[in-house]
């Protein structure tokens, strides 16, 4: 995610406003990303995902794939951190909030749902 405020700084800093695709260059399928991040906090993923084939999408594009080059030739950007970095650092974050909602759950606060 700092990656991509790095990328917004720096199109903020240009004379003329432009448009720019922020990507990595990578593609991944979300099943992978779900085993990355599962594994993070030792989890099988199918254990806990389902698939509902109801929400594929009929005419979905078989490959989608970010080309940030001219991010990179105008702005000097290309990403620093790495998908299992990045995959780390959401979990990690997401197991810091979840220990703050338990704490506070356990001091008797409830958990209000809006």
């Amino acid at each position: 995610a700092g990656d991509y405020v790095e990328a917004m700084w720096l199109m903020l800093q240009q004379e003329k406003p432009d448009d720019f695709v922020i990507a990595t260059g990578r593609k991944i399928k979300v099943k992978d990303f779900c085993e990355m991040a599962f594994a993070e906090v030792g989890l099988n993923w199918n254990d806990f995902v389902e698939i509902d084939q109801r929400y594929f999408r009929p005419a979905e594009v078989d490959q989608l794939l970010g080309d940030a080059s001219k991010a990179k030739r105008v702005l000097g950007w290309q990403p620093r951190v790495d998908l299992a970095e990045l995959v780390r650092m959401m979990v990690a974050h997401d197991l810091e909030l979840a220990a703050q909602e338990r704490t506070l759950v356990d001091a008797g606060h409830s958990r209000i749902r809006g």
